[in-house]
């Protein structure tokens, strides 16, 4: 049973994994967000991980993205457990931020949950 945390160790930090996740993983998108996905091995138990990321482009001001990047953590962390309990193989995330306003945290929630489901519907039928 996943909990509702989000530790260090599900957190993506290896550049290796990020490089290797942008060349060959597969996206799908809930305007304002984008989830790039890969089925992949890591050496310890954890199903996911997942890391999260805004456009500099978009949002100049560091306060802004680091806003945005700690209602995606959040949204992501109580979202998490509803969707990847059943998850049987090791993923890497990255979520991406390709709006272009600041948003709520309501706003992120529920596009979070569309994302999850719409991941949850592609990766099943894959099966």
């Amino acid at each position: 049973m996943l909990k509702f945390t989000y530790p260090k160790k599900e957190k993506l930090k290896s550049k290796k994994l990020i490089d290797q996740l942008f060349s060959e993983g597969q996206s799908v998108s809930a305007f304002p967000l984008r989830l790039v996905y890969l089925s992949t091995t890591f050496e310890d138990n954890v199903m996911a991980k997942t890391g999260v990321s805004v456009s500099k482009k978009h949002f100049k001001r560091a306060v802004d993205r680091n806003r945005i990047k700690r209602l995606l953590r959040e949204a992501y962390r109580l979202n998490k457990a509803y969707y990847f309990n059943n998850l049987t193989t090791q993923h890497t995330f990255m979520i991406l931020y390709i709006g272009k306003e600041l948003p709520s945290f309501a706003q992120v929630e529920s596009t979070m949950k569309r994302l999850f489901e719409k991941f949850s519907i592609t990766v099943s039928h894959k099966i």
